[in-house]
């Protein structure tokens, strides 16, 4: 089977193997790049929520929030702001403190990231909401990356961006999470140290947004012809609006306006993100949207400036205000280049996790072999927590995004459980706050495979039998089927997406098991996709695994 999905790729798009070295992998489900000089948005349909951007040179780089998820501040490249592939991550393994590296960290630790390049080094900063200022730096996008360094310990500040001024001063604007600092909808400016590695001054509120531009947070800070600007979203994750401020001096006062909002696109609450130049003089502004189970997914927009004011996407009335483009021509960046887009399927054939996956908490070495050489990767099962309740509360899933709105996830796995305990399980999972999958599990009756769903997962909600059936073969594909078709979740602007789940014991023939799901985002993330392998809170000396020979995403 393996063999004949090599020999398929080498006719179109490239296997998933060492995808970290790979720069030209291109989907097949979803491709902004239309081949025709052209674009469509979202030229990410996944969620990199958060993003910004820098260009160094000919090369564009994005980061975007990751959260508690490891790998964390995936780092992506691109050479004209369309295509993009994953080139690292600059936390790979954990964030600190490290001490509970085991405990899922849902919605907390890396918000809204800045990535900014300054005498030959990269720096990201970001803002933790629960212990303060972190930054990390190199000399390469590649990496490595320094360990993080606390610049500021203090709970309630984010969406941290630093700029280095003419005068060498450098700076840092930030905003404040309502739910620990008391206070949001205002944006502060403070000043670091030559070195970037400490605030060395207090912070200075530099506009108040609550008359006109409630929640507004994400500022990123630019200098242009001698004015300091401020990129702010406002309004609202889904039905937000894009703002600028702009003044002479770096602590105000500062001008606003209204520069991008929804008004008749489809694109709702275009929000944060950043702007970026080409090396051709143009430009453009990447931001997310928020399009509920899929997550937040990231549109280009152009963007040029009328009396030293940006105005983005396309302004039709004159007002200043741009309304986000569907599609619009490519950036010119000098050159034209190959299709590429991030790596989604994975023959795991490499000694190292794909760039793509991520781990739902701190990483311990002990989740997973990487037996490139068997083509594979092997998960051994580990003890849930002590106080499981559902996956929701488990360290160790292997994940990743979403890639489209319409896609097919199918994995082969063989499942070794240890003979003498039962309640292994490993298998195939959507996970969000609502999540479902095909598990299999040993029980007392052999191998069962169910289909499963968890309502309500955050708030403590307990797993669901849809549907069972016994299987002797301990090799299985497993399925699901994302499907959108533009409908809308009641009440909201969100996506409904609905899964299909289904297995086959040849990889040809799937029978359809359980019930559909309504997929549901996670805790500000969007639902992913991929496997795992428990067992019990019991104190064994080893126990079972899963051998997962490859996990593919296609059309159909």
């Amino acid at each position: 089977m393996k063999k004949q999905w090599i020999i398929a790729c080498l006719t179109g798009v490239l296997t998933a193997g060492a995808q970290a070295q790979q720069s030209n992998y291109v989907s097949e489900v979803w491709v902004a790049d239309q081949g025709n000089s052209t674009y469509k948005n979202p030229v990410l349909y996944a969620d990199y929520s958060d993003p910004d951007v820098c260009r160094v040179g000919d090369d564009f780089y994005l980061t975007s929030s990751s959260f508690g998820c490891l790998p964390g501040l995936q780092i992506l490249h691109s050479k004209d702001l369309v295509n993009w592939s994953i080139i690292s991550a600059a936390v790979p393994a954990a964030l600190p403190p490290v001490t509970t590296p085991e405990r899922p960290e849902h919605g907390n630790r890396v918000w809204a990231p800045s990535i900014r390049h300054h005498n030959g080094e990269f720096y990201i900063f970001w803002g933790d909401p629960d212990q303060g200022i972190f930054m990390v730096k190199s000399s390469r996008a590649e990496g490595p990356w320094s360990k993080p360094v606390l610049v500021k310990e203090i709970k309630g500040i984010i969406d941290t961006c630093p700029i280095w001024d003419e005068d060498g001063k450098v700076y840092l604007a930030h905003a404040y999470a309502g739910s620990r600092a008391g206070l949001k909808s205002v944006i502060a400016i403070c000043e670091l140290s030559a070195d970037a590695t400490q605030v060395i001054g207090p912070s200075r509120i530099i506009f108040d947004g609550h008359e006109h531009h409630g929640t507004c947070e994400g500022p990123k800070l630019y200098k242009r012809n001698g004015y300091y600007y401020v990129f702010l979203p406002a309004g609202g994750v889904a039905t937000g609006w894009q703002v600028v401020l702009r003044s002479r001096n770096i602590y105000g006062p500062y001008e606003n306006r209204t520069v991008l909002a929804q008004g008749n696109s489809p694109v709702n609450g275009p929000h944060q993100g950043g702007w970026v130049d080409t090396p051709t003089g143009e430009d453009w502004f990447m931001h997310f949207q928020d399009v509920g189970a899929y997550g937040r997914v990231v549109h280009l927009q152009p963007m040029k400036w009328i009396d030293d004011w940006p105005v983005i996407g396309t302004d039709k009335d004159g007002d200043g205000c741009g309304e986000p483009v569907l599609t619009y021509r490519k950036p010119d960046v000098g050159k034209t280049y190959p299709v590429c887009t991030p790596q989604e399927s994975d023959e795991f054939d490499g000694y190292t996790l794909s760039p793509q996956w991520q781990w739902h908490a701190n990483i311990n070495d002990k989740w997973a072999y990487y037996a490139g050489d068997r083509s594979m990767v092997r998960l051994y099962s580990y003890p849930v927590p002590d106080n499981y309740k559902s996956l929701w509360d488990v360290p160790n899933l292997l994940l990743q995004k979403t890639p489209s709105d319409n896609f097919t996830a199918t994995m082969k796995l063989t499942f070794r459980p240890n003979p003498k305990y039962k309640g292994e399980r490993t298998g195939l999972v959507v996970m969000g706050m609502d999540y479902a999958g095909l598990i299999l599990e040993n029980t007392e009756q052999g191998t069962v495979l169910s289909q499963i769903a968890c309502r309500k997962a955050d708030r403590g909600g307990t797993e669901k039998t849809n549907d069972s059936v016994a299987v002797k073969d301990s090799t299985l594909y497993l399925r699901v089927k994302f499907s959108a078709d533009g409908s809308k979740v009641k009440g909201t602007d969100d996506l409904l997406v609905r899964c299909n789940f289904s297995y086959s014991l040849d990889g040809k023939k799937f029978r359809p098991l359980g019930e559909t799901f309504q997929a549901r985002e996670g805790k500000w993330i969007g639902a992913k996709v991929g496997t795992f392998c428990t067992r019990p809170a019991i104190r064994t000396n080893d126990g079972g695994w899963t051998d997962v020979d490859w996990f593919r995403i296609t059309r159909k």
